[in-house]
């Protein structure tokens, strides 16, 4: 059984969120929060599975959240789901880079919410595409940040190329496709793809594939 937090400042959203988890054989909602201090709290007494996370909270908001769990030796693997309403949200990619494993949002199909919960535990949590677009136009508004040549100077072409379909927001399934892969060898790559670039996580190649131009 997955066990799942949910985090969220809505009690009816919560409610929805427990109903949709709940319905599922294999998952099961383990506790609710309203602020960031109370997931936090709570995380550390439940040791959840999966944590689903809004990032508009009162008191302690998302982001910083997800930075102290990662920061907290006893949480610091439990994947971080984002899920929220807001596709122009501008703290997309803070949350990413500060550990959130994925990001979703709210208008997705239940079936959709409960494989990204699998999938996170799994180690290969999502980004919708809407995410991955939102995701490269806030990265060209920032400051520019270089991606020394050395971080990708390894990468096979076929890996650069995964990457690429990565930063896009496509799924191991979508990329084998695309490129006439099985999905287990597209996991495969995307694996090796974190292994040789040192991240932690999907979310981190999707930001580190906008940031050095692989996506149009």
């Amino acid at each position: 059984m997955i066990r799942v937090l949910v985090v969220d400042d809505q009690m009816l959203v919560r409610a929805g969120l427990r109903l949709l988890v709940d319905n599922a054989d294999d998952l099961e909602v383990i506790g609710e929060a309203g602020t960031g201090r109370e997931a936090l709290a709570l995380a550390r007494e439940q040791k959840p599975d999966v944590i689903l996370m809004d990032l508009q909270m009162p008191v302690m908001g998302g982001v910083e959240t997800i930075a102290a769990i990662r920061a907290d030796p006893l949480l610091r693997d439990v994947p971080v789901l984002v899920l929220t309403t807001f596709d122009d949200d501008d703290d997309i990619v803070d949350a990413i880079q500060a550990g959130a494993s994925g990001y979703l949002l709210k208008d997705l199909e239940p079936d959709e919410l409960r494989a990204a919960i699998r999938t996170a535990l799994a180690g290969d949590a999502p980004v919708a595409p809407r995410i991955a677009k939102l995701m490269m136009r806030q990265i060209a508004r920032r400051p520019a940040r270089r991606i020394r040549d050395e971080a990708l100077a390894d990468l096979t072409a076929r890996e650069l190329d995964i990457l690429a379909h990565v930063g896009r927001g496509l799924s191991n399934e979508e990329i084998g496709q695309a490129l006439f892969l099985s999905p287990e060898t597209a996991r495969t790559y995307v694996s090796r793809l974190l292994t040789k670039l040192g991240l932690r996580d999907r979310a981190q190649l999707v930001v580190l594939a906008h940031q050095a131009g692989l996506v149009d």
